[in-house]
């Protein structure tokens, strides 16, 4: 489930070797999967580790110890996991998020994953907004929507990546500007 065959892009059990000249979009696509890995990796962890303290109560800490696992962390994945039955774990938030609100009761479990993925709140966004409902702010925090995909052709992005270098900004951050530009001199804002 790592980098896609035929991409270039090799892991090994050190790290990842890259080719030179590889595309954005590759690189990009490979990055996703290497995080989707990752943030699986401690699910799948935490099921294993729960299947072989009951299958094998007299032999799974040798196997956490044989494989290189660090005993506690995957203790810890294991008490996440327990707390999430299949059914219940959203794939499109992280394990993190899972962590974050594993000490709640179900229902509570349930209600702020929903708000983080609704919201598309980061594991310190939720954390943050757990914080401030339980100091009695109740409005979640606002969370920038995400803008669809712009395609345009290799040229056309260079020439944007080179203007926004040459302002001092992030791609992102000139895009927006010049689309908040735009929007005020059509709307006559100016």
């Amino acid at each position: 489930m790592g980098p896609q065959e035929g991409d270039g892009v090799l892991a090994t059990r050190v790290g990842l070797r890259i080719p030179a000249g590889l595309e954005y979009e590759v690189w990009e696509r490979a990055g996703q999967r290497i995080a989707r890995v990752a943030d699986s990796s401690a699910w799948c962890l935490g099921d294993w580790i729960i299947y072989g303290e009951t299958r094998y109560t007299d032999r799974y800490r040798r196997a956490v110890k044989a494989a290189g696992l660090d005993y506690q962390t995957i203790r810890n994945y294991a008490w996440v996991a327990r707390r999430f039955d299949h059914g219940r774990r959203r794939s499109a938030l992280s394990f993190q998020h899972h962590a974050e609100v594993a000490a709640m009761e179900p229902a509570q479990q349930d209600h702020w994953l929903d708000q983080a993925k609704r919201f598309g709140w980061s594991r310190n966004e939720l954390r943050r907004n757990i914080r401030a409902a339980r100091q009695g702010k109740s409005e979640p925090a606002a969370v920038p929507e995400t803008l669809p995909r712009i395609k345009a052709s290799p040229e056309r992005l260079q020439r944007w990546r080179l203007a926004a270098e040459r302002s001092g900004s992030t791609l992102e951050e000139w895009i927006a500007a010049r689309l908040d530009a735009a929007a005020t001199t059509m709307l006559g804002l100016n």
